[in-house]
């Protein structure tokens, strides 16, 4: 009797399953009477089959039923409670019959079912503006911004509802910023990290975090350009500034000492490197690389040297430090990227810099003034630029990051032989 029952139940489900084919083909024709006796005659062998009530509660809807589809609908999520898309169906026969509670209720079901389903989710938002609870409007959505993808992968009109949704969330921030400075009153902000704050907070600052490509030490704070009172003998390198500009000049008196600075291997990705590639567009004069000395640039460059030898280079054999004379020629943008490590912090000293080259390192941006040094963390997004008709000159130095103590440098030295050793390149 049992195996009898399963050949039966087999006979339906291929009958149902013919007849939804059919159904297809039916629409995709226009042959809307064919369509309806198709849907039926599925409801004849399984009543509440919920694929076929959900496709006749849509065509009454469209056709002006908003009772009749509801009634369908709501049959149809009563069979699959953990269909999305009904529950939105259900939604909007809600809405048509007037039943605003009824309707955010469906858009809770398909939210339960799927937290992450967009058009609910914006469905939901508008809900919330509709009745005037602007509050639960910006909270629907801030969670809807996070989960949508990129606009342009939208049809326009979802688009164009996110669009509105992200203007919304924009003003009851900057609304909110505007209400946090009133109450500060006149009382001047001295924190740098506060001020960040709050400008995140009206939505006009992004966050950027540290992302290395190789070595990440945890917990170092994540600055994005390091306080100066950090580096106290900046003032002294800064004085140098002159005889190391007359230095570099000196050595591209002659044949140029530049070399390509991205020099990917063959057969290797080139990614967002592919325009600076074994460019000289982007030079680089070594005096130190991977921690080895460049002796003849060191022997020609005296006073640098000597500036060198009293920083805190990142001193570990075969890694580091690197120290080289960047060059950046006219109208060249080094891309946004990350750097291998933050154990470091990468300072800049700016030799030569004509109008129009800036530099940006997570939400801060930057102008080099000549002579002026500044370390930052090169783990986080950071690019530049040269826009002038000139050849752009800093001197870039890798020294260790001032949040590291001298226990955790030695450990870090050892554990960069060992990754040395096995031909790992973490640093």
């Amino acid at each position: 009797m049992a195996e009898v029952q399963a050949v039966n139940d087999g006979s339906a489900a291929a009958r149902i399953g013919r007849l939804f084919e059919q159904v297809e083909h039916a629409a995709r024709a226009g042959r809307d009477a064919e369509v309806t006796a198709c849907l039926s005659g599925i409801l004849a062998i399984a009543p509440e089959h919920p694929r076929a009530l959900n496709m006749i509660g849509n065509r009454l809807l469209s056709g002006g039923d908003a009772a009749g589809a509801r009634r369908m609908f709501e049959r149809a999520v009563a069979q699959d409670p953990q269909a999305p898309p009904i529950w939105l169906n259900l939604a909007f026969a809600a809405r048509a019959t007037g039943d605003s509670a009824a309707e955010l209720a469906a858009l809770d079901r398909a939210l339960v079912a799927d937290p992450y389903f967009v058009v609910a989710l914006l469905e939901k938002a508008q809900w919330f503006e509709r009745h005037d609870r602007k509050a639960e409007a910006v909270l629907a959505y801030r969670a809807l911004n996070d989960a949508a993808p990129a606009f342009e992968t939208l049809p326009p009109r979802v688009a164009d509802a996110l669009r509105h949704g992200k203007a919304l969330v924009d003003s009851e921030d900057q609304s909110i910023e505007r209400e946090i400075r009133a109450e500060i009153g006149d009382r001047p902000i001295a924190s740098q990290r506060f001020e960040h704050a709050l400008e995140a907070l009206g939505g006009r600052r992004k966050i950027y975090h540290p992302k290395p490509a190789g070595l990440h030490f945890p917990y170092l704070p994540a600055m994005q350009f390091f306080d100066r009172a950090q580096f106290p003998w900046f003032e002294k390198l800064e004085k140098a500034t002159d005889d190391i500009r007359r230095e570099l000049l000196g050595l591209l008196q002659g044949a140029d000492p530049n070399v390509p600075y991205v020099n990917i291997a063959p057969g290797t990705p080139e990614n967002q490197w592919h325009a600076l590639n074994r460019s000289l567009n982007w030079g680089a004069i070594f005096l130190l690389k991977d921690g080895e000395p460049i002796r003849d640039m060191l022997d020609r460059c005296p006073v640098t040297a000597s500036a060198l030898a009293d920083l805190p280079l990142l001193d570990i054999p075969h890694r580091g430090p690197t120290v080289m004379f960047s060059t950046l020629k006219p109208h060249t943008r080094i891309p946004p990227h990350h750097g291998v490590t933050n154990i470091r912090a990468v300072v800049h000293l700016p030799l030569i810099v004509p109008q129009g080259c800036g530099f940006r390192v997570g939400s801060e941006t930057r102008e080099w003034r000549e002579g002026e040094a500044w370390a930052f963390d090169d783990t986080i997004e950071h690019e530049a630029w040269n826009e002038s008709d000139d050849t752009r000159i800093i001197m870039i130095i890798d020294v260790w990051n001032p949040f590291l103590d001298e226990e955790e440098r030695a450990l870090l030295r050892t554990t960069n032989q060992v990754l040395a050793r096995m031909g790992e390149v973490k640093t």
